[in-house]
């Protein structure tokens, strides 16, 4: 099955970097601030465009927008418009670096962000993560992170996996029965086996590992994982199984989470909406619908309210 990565905000045409800036200008001049121009322009540009308009506010009225808008807005909302305006990895970048500050790692935020990614996305983020911070991102994750599951994002975050579509069928058998032989086939897991498959394969290359697994072991690799794993690992292990099934199944359940139950995990459903956006958000979208039977947008709506529903919502119904 090949994927099909369909987004909600493409780029718009015809584009009036100029017209946008003195629009948005405009809505924030004087008393108050009109919300629905904000909305109406950010949500339907891509991030490039945005970054334009950024420059041609600048260059127009000697301000910059983030500053403004930051100033004029609040809340979520504000979240969610100051997460359009910036560089999409380097957004990834600051959501690494909140998810090991302070006290405590929140590592579903890192398994997120860093096991979705295929390795040149992987180099993008190293670099500018080094870049802003001035500190390497494997440097500040080792502290943070312990075990198996450093061990794996380690992996990962050095940039060891294989191009993206390299495919060797030969080294597929190979490799599932190196994982057979790992887990199920003795008493005991031998992680280190299943980190170094993960972590170098493509993508590609793990679906068809996934498939002889089957055919060797009479099983899934996700009962696999279930059995032979806990915590972090089985998490992280889990997540990339699913990026390789379906990256939209894997996010849909992601969004479905921080809305489960009491309260909202806003910050996960904001970097989702935000970061897949021109991906692959109409995709998710529609497997969310699929697997709970409910829009994503109903979901959203009872959730969130006022002008950061509305922003979501732009988002989701774009494209």
């Amino acid at each position: 099955m090949v994927y099909t990565p369909i987004p909600t905000v493409v780029p718009v045409s015809p584009f009036d970097a100029a017209a946008d800036s003195q629009t948005l200008r405009a809505a924030m001049k004087g008393f108050g601030t009109n919300e629905e121009e904000i909305i109406n322009i950010l949500t339907t540009r891509s991030n490039a465009q945005r970054q334009q308009i950024k420059s041609k506010y600048e260059a127009e009225f000697d301000r910059d927008l983030i500053d403004d808008l930051k100033s004029e807005l609040g809340g979520k909302f504000e979240d969610v418009i100051i997460g359009l305006m910036t560089p999409l990895v380097e957004y990834l970048c600051q959501h690494l670096h909140n998810a090991m500050a302070g006290m405590g790692t929140d590592e579903d935020t890192l398994t997120e962000i860093l096991c979705t990614k295929s390795n040149e996305e992987m180099h993008a983020i190293v670099k500018a993560y080094e870049n802003k911070y001035g500190r390497p991102l494997a440097e500040q994750m080792c502290s943070e992170t312990s075990g198996h599951y450093r061990r794996l994002l380690t992996l990962i975050v050095t940039g060891v996996r294989d191009a993206a579509g390299t495919v060797d069928p030969a080294r597929a058998k190979e490799a599932a029965a190196e994982l057979y032989a790992a887990g199920e086939a003795k008493l005991g897991t031998d992680e280190e086996v299943f980190n170094r498959i993960m972590a170098h394969s493509s993508f590609d290359q793990l679906s068809l590992v996934f498939e002889e697994y089957k055919q060797l072991s009479g099983q899934t690799i996700e009962q696999a994982i279930k059995h032979e794993m806990d915590d972090e690992l089985h998490d992280a292990m889990m997540a990339l199984v699913e990026c390789v099934q379906s990256p939209a199944a894997y996010f849909a359940n992601r969004l479905y989470k921080a809305m489960d139950g009491m309260g909202t995990d806003d910050t996960t459903l904001i970097r989702i909406v935000v970061s897949r956006s021109e991906i692959d958000l109409g995709t998710i979208k529609d497997e969310f619908e699929r697997i709970y039977n409910r829009t994503l947008s109903s979901a959203i709506t009872t959730e969130t309210d006022g002008d950061y529903k509305r922003a979501l919502n732009a988002l989701l119904n774009g494209a």
